[in-house]
């Protein structure tokens, strides 16, 4: 039952499912369906979740540190992957209940095809940890963008051909791993702070252009930052054939340049 509500909901039906045939999780399925219920029971005190199935497989692409990586792929469906010798209940509860905002967002915008889209979902979804579980935010969610990409990415909130591994996941060499985590987590935690009447369930299906100003209002203090560090570099005389920088653009940065803002 939510609090402050005087009905019970009905919990919802999870269906959970073992990719087991070559008996990997043997020994630990009886512990992950304990914590996988736990999870959810706690999650159903917070919100109305709707009906979902997890799917859990053995592997070893997990996050580091964790044993476990989450996805949540379509309507209705969690995935989890766990790396068996290094299984531990807390993390998996964690990383389900970050899903289990996805799966509940999915029911409404989705998770987006956009920058944009994106970083307020898997900002919600961080949040919604917190709210939930409390302590502090995941490692994920703590990093701090590098100064300008703030800015950027407000320039390419509305691009869909953006790349998800670079911003996300560390597939760049222009922006640290997991900066599109931090990034959403700020923007959240910016709006929360404005909006002290929200959380991350009463906004669980808003569209992301809801929070764009609050993101313009975060990039318009990353460029004042930028600008400041700027001032206070020295000046180098400028080589031919290289930016003022130093270093020839690549393609990411010039896409960061020309976004639709």
């Amino acid at each position: 039952m939510r609090p402050g509500s005087l009905i019970a909901k009905p919990m919802p039906v999870t269906n959970l499912h073992f990719l087991n045939a070559r008996l990997d999780l043997t020994l630990i399925m009886s512990d992950i369906r304990a914590a996988v219920r736990e999870a959810v029971d706690i999650a159903a005190e917070h919100a109305d979740l709707p009906d979902f199935d997890v799917v859990i497989r053995s592997g070893e692409r997990v996050i580091t540190g964790w044993g476990v990586a989450g996805y949540a792929p379509a309507p209705g469906e969690v995935q989890i992957t766990i790396d068996p010798p290094r299984f531990d209940a807390a993390a998996l509860q964690r990383t389900l209940i970050h899903e289990i905002h996805h799966v509940i967002r999915w029911d409404g915008p989705g998770y987006g095809s956009s920058l944009g889209e994106a970083l307020v979902t898997e900002g919600l979804a961080g949040h919604f940890v917190r709210q939930v579980l409390g302590g502090k935010p995941d490692p994920w969610d703590a990093v701090t963008p590098a100064p300008g990409l703030t800015r950027r990415a407000m320039n390419e909130w509305s691009q869909l051909g953006y790349d998800h591994a670079a911003w996300f996941l560390g597939g760049s060499k222009t922006i640290r791993r997991w900066t599109g985590y931090g990034l959403g987590h700020r923007l959240l935690a910016a709006f929360l702070e404005r909006n002290p009447d929200e959380d991350a369930v009463t906004l669980a299906t808003m569209p992301a252009d809801h929070f764009r100003a609050t993101m313009r209002m975060l990039a318009k203090s990353d460029g004042e930052t930028v600008r400041a560090e700027a001032e206070d570099a020295p000046e180098a005389a400028p080589d031919a054939g290289v930016t003022p920088g130093g270093e020839q653009p690549t393609a990411e940065a010039q896409r960061g340049e020309s976004g639709t803002g």
